[in-house]
């Protein structure tokens, strides 16, 4: 029975060595990742901030208004955007 195999150590070696000439090549220019948003994200972006504070002073509104007892559901409005589904 064999429990090490000199053979699979050999193919490790042969990567080591491969990645220390990478590493110590002087004339390898090391790049670094980076992001470019569009002019058009950007704009996006600061839309839907700028709608987000709208939103979330309204949702506290809503939310003020339900706990209080003060917020009304009007019927009609609500059946007339299921009478679509319904037929």
């Amino acid at each position: 029975m064999k429990i090490n195999e000199i053979g699979r150590l050999s193919a490790v070696r042969t990567y080591q060595q491969q990645q220390e000439t990478r590493a110590g090549s002087k004339g390898a220019v090391n790049r670094k990742d980076e992001v470019r948003i569009s002019a058009e994200a950007q704009q996006l972006l600061s839309d839907s901030r700028i709608m987000g504070a709208d939103r979330a002073q309204r949702i506290d509104e809503l939310k003020q208004s339900v706990s209080t007892g003060t917020y009304h559901v009007d019927a009609g409005k609500i059946a007339e955007k299921l009478w679509p589904y319904l037929k």
